[in-house]
């Protein structure tokens, strides 16, 4: 497995569109939530286990050869927020599109015209990294740093936040992420001979509802 390929779909300047994304952390300062690195460190962690698992646990999935219209399903299933759905959606889009140009193949040729208009960013993320070579270690590794480092990188440009601090915040949860890797992977071997209800559903209602709330909102700097 190439650790190369693994940092290339990991780098933020992937152009992938996550960088219009703030993954709730917009929301989150708006309501008070999130004020300086202690909240967001908070919030990150919070990330990490709910969201963040769910995401790493499909990816994983994925790449290791779930089947990708089952896996969009659950990902529906377990994302009660419309506008959350179609952030999804549309980061899955963009994500593929750029896979294909990266990693030109048969599985993500099919996928596109599988979801024509997107499928769930996780899922796209599982299969690219099939397509890139990687293992499901590796995709649940990648979710799991998105789902943290997206919202870092927002509360950064957000609150003028000093990118070290945020960073740092990074390094001290990168323990926790190794632990919810594994556990994202447990799940996903299951997957694939119990099918998609072997992965977890753990949920953040607040999330769900910062979304939609943030997706009516007017002047907002992220997407979502």
């Amino acid at each position: 497995m190439s650790r190369a390929a693994l940092l290339v779909l990991a780098d933020g300047r992937f152009p992938a569109g996550g960088h219009a994304h703030s993954g709730g952390a917009e929301a989150a300062v708006h309501a008070g939530r999130i004020t300086g690195t202690e909240t967001l460190e908070d919030f990150c962690r919070g990330r990490l286990h709910t969201t963040g698992l769910v995401s790493a646990a499909l990816a994983a999935s994925a790449a290791l050869g779930v089947d990708p219209a089952a896996l969009d399903a659950a990902a529906d299933a377990r994302t009660p927020s419309p506008a959350l759905r179609a952030a999804a959606r549309r980061l899955g889009r963009q994500l593929l599109r750029a896979a294909r140009a990266t990693w030109p193949g048969a599985e993500l040729d099919a996928l596109a015209r599988r979801f024509p208009k997107g499928a769930h960013q996780p899922v796209v993320l599982g299969v690219a990294a099939r397509a890139a070579g990687l293992g499901p270690e590796d995709a649940a590794h990648c979710a799991l740093y998105e789902s943290v480092g997206g919202p870092a990188t927002a509360t950064v440009r957000l609150l003028s936040l000093d990118p070290f601090d945020a960073t740092a915040v990074l390094a001290r949860l990168a323990p926790e992420a190794d632990r919810v890797a594994e556990t994202a992977v447990r799940a996903a071997h299951r997957a694939t001979t119990e099918g998609v209800d072997a992965l977890p559903a753990r949920s953040a209602p607040l999330l769900e509802l910062y979304a939609e709330a943030h997706a009516a909102r007017t002047g907002r700097l992220f997407a979502s």
